[in-house]
Order: C-alpha cells, then sequence, then structure tokens
C-alpha cells in the first residue's frame, strides 16, 4: 500500500508506461497457475507427456506474455527479463518429454528451474518498478498518486486484454501456432534469435542522444516507424516456408533489423546532437 499511496506518478504519463499493467497481469497468472498445475505433473520419463496432456490444453496466456513484454522491453534490466523468460519457456518446452534425449534426473532438474526462474523473474519485474518511481529523473511536480486514478486505467487495459486474449484461446487456438523458419540451417537460425535479443543490450551504449524520448526528435521518429515496418515484415517472413523469395527477403529485414542498433542509432543520435535537440530548457532560453 505503500507503493500505491507514497510514489506519485506524473499526470501526463504515456500509455507505453502503462502497459506494464498488462505484462504484470500476466506474470501473477502464469505464477499462480504455475505452482497450481505443478501439483499435478510428474517429473518421470513415463509419465511426464501424459500428465502435461492431463493438465494442459494450449492456452496463450504465456504467448500473450512474451508479446507484452517485448512491446514493452526497454534497456539493460528488460532485455534481461525477456532472457529469463525464455529460459522458463524452454524448460517449460522440455517437460513433456515428447522427443528430447534426457533421462529422469535431468527432467527432474528442469522441472525445478522451471519452477523457480517465475520468482526470480518476479524479483527483477518488482527491481524494474522501483527503478521506474526511483530513478526516472523525471520532475517531482504535476504528479497524481497511484490510487485510485492509474489502478482504474489500468483496469481498463486489462479487461481489453483479458477480452483479446479469450478471443484466441476460445475461438482461434492455432492461429498464432506457426513456426518460426525463416533461417534454413538449424546453427545458424538459433546464433540469430539470441543475437536478435542480446542485440537489445547494446542499446545502452549505443543511443547517444542527450534528450529523451522521440517526441521533439523527428528524424529519430522516422526511423522508428522504418524500424516497426521492417519488424512486422519479419514477423510475417517467419510464418512462410523455407524457399524463394521468402528467404532473400528475411535476409534484408535481418540486416536491416541489426544495422538499426549497431549503425543507425548511435548515427542518427550523434547527428541530432549536432543539431542542438539534446540541450535542456534552461540553455535553449
Amino acid at each position: 500500500m505503500r507503493i500505491l499511496k507514497s510514489n506519485p506518478l506524473l499526470r501526463l504519463v504515456n500509455n507505453y508506461l502503462i502497459d506494464a499493467s498488462q505484462p504484470t497481469f500476466c506474470l501473477v497468472i502464469q505464477i499462480v497457475t504455475g505452482v497450481t498445475l505443478a501439483m499435478h505433473y510428474n517429473p518421470s520419463v513415463l509419465e511426464a507427456f501424459n500428465s502435461v496432456e492431463h493438465i494442459m490444453r494450449d492456452v496463450n496466456n504465456a504467448s500473450a506474455f512474451f508479446f507484452l513484454v517485448y512491446l514493452h522491453i526497454g534497456r539493460a534490466i528488460g532485455t534481461v527479463i525477456f532472457i529469463l523468460m525464455m529460459a522458463t519457456g524452454f524448460l517449460g518446452y522440455v517437460l513433456p518429454y515428447g522427443g528430447f534425449s534426457v533421462n529422469n534426473a535431468t527432467l527432474n532438474r528442469f522441472f525445478s528451474l522451471h519452477f523457480l526462474l517465475p520468482f526470480i523473474l518476479a524479483a527483477l519485474a518488482l527491481m524494474h518498478l522501483v527503478a521506474l518511481h526511483e530513478g526516472s529523473g523525471s520532475r517531482l511536480y504535476d504528479r497524481l498518486v497511484f490510487s485510485p486514478y492509474f489502478i482504474f486505467k489500468d483496469l481498463i487495459t486489462i479487461f481489453i486484454f483479458i477480452l483479446i486474449l479469450s478471443l484466441f484461446v476460445y475461438f482461434m487456438p492455432n492461429v498464432l501456432g506457426d513456426i518460426l523458419r525463416s533461417i534454413p540451417n538449424k546453427l545458424f537460425g538459433v546464433i540469430a534469435m539470441f543475437s536478435a535479443i542480446l542485440i537489445l543490450l547494446a542499446m545502452s551504449f549505443t543511443d547517444l542522444s542527450k534528450l529523451k524520448g522521440i517526441t521533439f526528435k523527428p528524424i529519430t521518429k522516422i526511423i522508428f516507424y522504418i524500424f516497426t515496418a521492417n519488424f512486422a515484415m519479419l514477423m510475417l517472413l517467419g510464418a512462410k516456408h523455407v524457399e524463394t523469395p521468402f528467404i532473400e527477403f528475411g535476409q534484408i529485414t535481418t540486416t536491416l533489423y541489426f544495422l538499426q542498433f549497431l549503425l543507425t542509432v548511435p548515427l542518427i543520435t550523434s547527428y541530432e546532437n549536432s543539431l542542438g535537440l539534446g540541450k535542456n530548457i534552461s540553455e535553449t532560453k
């Protein structure tokens, strides 16, 4: 309750920050249901698959959790949270024991780690919340208390999220089931997958801008919209068959994705700094 009453937020806080309530809601669901389902799971090579079939029928809250966190991802701690989610998802993927050569001991260890990692994830999410309130560096005036204004605002987005999630769960459970297969080579596919996530850590070093946000940076806005379109194209190509021309388009869009972080961002932010966009209000008066 102290966090709700004693940590006011900006009156004009944008929806990007409010969207944190949705992945938080997903995380709570994952932990509560995970603890409950763990009571019915048998981590043995004989009963693992049957027990998973008994307790699970592809409900996509975990997939929605990944989607929302990726939309909300920011700098270092956000990337670490996302990587930890990937590790949790992989360990859970092994638990049905349908095609991996693991023994009982390994399966038990994977189950223990799959059970433990969400609590570490919750601790990192709490650190993220504390950093948002204590280390944001935003102005202290013109703020509102978190309760009840932002609670009701969060509830609206949560109810909308539940409605959209229910549509996929009850009416279109397999519509997003296409596997990612844009890269034909398995080894390079795994390397590209991890590189695409770890490259986000480079933003802390390649973003040289002295001005937060993109509101007053028109060139950065254009680059961001181009990056968004390229990212959407990568999502579509990932669901296509590994054949011409999808392979060539995938190679081009993947190259543009990595160039965004390694080349475009430092060049554009340096140029905007040279235009004086990084000066604060007192210097421009």
